[in-house]
């Protein structure tokens, strides 16, 4: 056997392995990703959608790594349901805003962009790296001398994520 031979065999058994022990959070990660595309795990204002508990804290893990879902700060309105009145500006040396901070006029436009069909390629992303993952793990199980260890490693990529995040 040369020696290119063996380290691809190396390689393709690593690859095996490590692919195996990821794949439960690239399902997880594929998933969840998509379903935040569409922004399915938030509420929003003036609608009537409360997005499932479960999907909130699949989400938070998601981003944050924690399933601590923080409360949101209601948005500050009077008791007529508006928004608050503008505070007049303060006159002196303290009302001009330092040269650093750019005034609104200055702000970058930020032109309304339709962004329906990159969220339909993400969402096909999403959907693509799920899918291939689980053929993956077909093809893992399938070609593989040692199911046992494909198994065990299996098993190790769903419950140490899950102690990590009781911890």
């Amino acid at each position: 056997m040369s020696a290119s031979h063996a380290f691809l065999k190396i390689v393709r058994q690593l690859h095996l392995y490590i692919g195996v022990f990821i794949a439960p959070a690239l399902l997880f990660f594929a998933f969840t990703g998509g379903l935040q595309v569409f922004s399915l795990h938030e509420t929003t204002r003036g609608s009537d959608y409360q997005p499932p508990a479960w999907l909130v804290t699949m989400a938070q893990l998601h981003k944050k790594q924690t399933s601590v879902v923080p409360m949101r700060k209601p948005h500050p309105m009077d008791a007529d349901n508006h928004p608050p009145a503008p505070v007049a500006p303060a006159s002196g040396p303290a009302a001009n805003p330092p040269a650093s901070t750019p005034m609104k006029s200055e702000m970058p436009r930020t032109d309304a962009k339709h962004p329906l069909p990159l969220k339909i390629f993400s969402a096909f992303v999403a959907f693509g790296l799920f899918m291939s993952t689980l053929m993956g793990l077909y093809m893992a199980y399938r070609y593989t001398r040692r199911p046992g260890l494909v198994t065990a490693l299996l098993l190790a990529g769903i419950v140490l994520p899950i102690v990590l995040a009781l911890i």
